[in-house]
């Protein structure tokens, strides 16, 4: 087995679990922006991790890549973190002392949900740790291969 491509596999993970830890940081940064410096309001992000190869996959493909060793995934695509806009409509909360407020004394804030944000960062980071851990075991595995080979 090239165990470069299981390590490939685990640096895409990690890559992606980055941004997303990345983007909630952003996101919680500007939970209470009113308008950005350019007059524009902030609109909150997302991390979609997509991949071609995993919706044009059959099935019945992955017992066949497990059986084959993996010596097929050269040719499937890693997932890629994209970052979006979330979509999420904003909030108004009633502040007429703000400057920022309008006529009726509501403050626009970006609809972010900080509870949300929390929860999203330490699953990334969960699942950045279970990659770390994915990697050195390979590491390990690939080191015990060549202690074997190197005794024989």
């Amino acid at each position: 087995m090239d165990y470069s491509q299981a390590f490939a596999i685990s640096a895409a993970g990690m890559t992606a679990e980055r941004t997303r830890v990345e983007v909630a940081a952003l996101n919680l940064a500007n939970a209470h922006t009113v308008q950005m410096g350019e007059g524009t309001a902030f609109q909150p992000m997302r991390v979609a991790s997509r991949s071609m190869a995993a919706s044009q996959v059959a099935p019945e493909a992955f017992a066949h890549q497990v059986d084959s060793g993996l010596a097929s995934l050269g040719q499937l695509e890693l997932p890629q973190a994209v970052i979006e806009p979330s979509g999420v409509s904003p909030k108004q909360v009633y502040e007429p002392g703000n400057p920022f407020a309008d006529g009726k004394g509501y403050v626009t804030y970006p609809g972010v949900d900080t509870a949300t944000e929390m929860v999203s960062m330490m699953s990334a980071l969960r699942s950045y740790e279970a990659n770390v851990a994915a990697m050195n075991t390979t590491r390990t595995l690939a080191l015990r291969a060549l202690d074997i080979g190197g005794n024989a």
